[in-house]
């Protein structure tokens, strides 16, 4: 496929885990990415090792404006938009009652509103085009674990939101996608209640449970092109969705054991 002919994607989070992935399969299958994030360094190497096909612009989903910005950017760039990721997101870890409103709006702020700021600024463009919006989740948007209330709350809450969402913009011609991953390599566990990454930090997560980034990135741009309705990543994800609908009362026992063990090993 000629690059010119391709998508034009517009991913939040792109510097690292999941949206550098998703960058890096886009690049591959001849799309061009408006890329998005705040730490610029990462978004610079990305853009450097795509040559003219990625479009690194530094926006903070919390920021209103940003997205407005990136998205002018690339339709000045590329001329259109075609599917929108809402990938950025991190996770507010501890029991609810040792943590603040403070963390909680820091939480929903990155996860819903931040996802609520993508779907505002890229709609204009995907109505355009007829495009697809997709809208990252997670395991933790059918179950809730101790210890992740908040991460679990705003993962719910967009899963909702791509519910509702997919009837209202059917009839524009926008498809609208939720993505539910399970343990994926990333920066996600290594990261801090107040949304700061510590790269050397070890995962408490072991890597044989993680699927790798560029595997997960592959299932979820498939499952765009194909403007599915749905898709769970990884088999644990898969088990663990099927158990939380099917049986929910032997999901909540084994969630809170492996929330304990997580706990002991440490967040990192």
């Amino acid at each position: 496929m000629r690059r010119e002919n391709g998508p034009v994607v517009l991913i939040t989070g792109a510097s690292s885990g999941i949206g550098a992935a998703l960058v890096g399969e886009y690049v591959r299958r001849g799309a061009r990415v408006v890329a998005t994030a705040r730490r610029e360094e990462r978004l610079a190497a990305l853009a450097a090792a795509a040559g003219g096909a990625v479009l690194a612009v530094r926006a903070d989903v919390t920021v209103d404006g940003d997205l407005e910005r990136a998205v002018a950017a690339g339709l000045e760039r590329f001329g259109r938009l075609d599917v929108a990721v809402a990938n950025a997101g991190f996770g507010v870890a501890g029991p609810l009652a040792s943590l603040t409103l403070g963390d909680l709006r820091r939480q929903l702020e990155t996860n819903v509103f931040g996802v609520l700021r993508t779907f505002y600024a890229t709609l204009p463009a995907l109505a355009a085009s007829r495009g697809t919006f997709a809208v990252v989740s997670s395991v933790m948007g059918y179950l809730a674990a101790p210890g992740s209330v908040p991460y679990s709350m705003s993962k719910f809450a967009v899963r909702a939101l791509a519910e509702g969402l997919r009837g209202e913009l059917r009839p524009h011609g926008v498809a609208v996608v939720l993505i539910a991953p399970g343990f994926v390599a990333s920066d996600i566990r290594r990261t801090d209640n107040r949304g700061v990454v510590h790269e050397h930090a070890p995962d408490p997560v072991p890597p044989w449970l993680c699927m790798p980034a560029e595997v997960a990135a592959r299932k979820m741009v498939r499952a765009i092109a194909r403007r599915r309705r749905e898709v769970v990543l990884t088999l644990h994800g898969k088990v663990a969705v099927w158990l939380a609908r099917h049986l929910p009362r032997t999901t909540a026992f084994l969630v809170s054991r492996s929330a304990a063990r997580t706990r002991r090993g440490g967040r990192g």
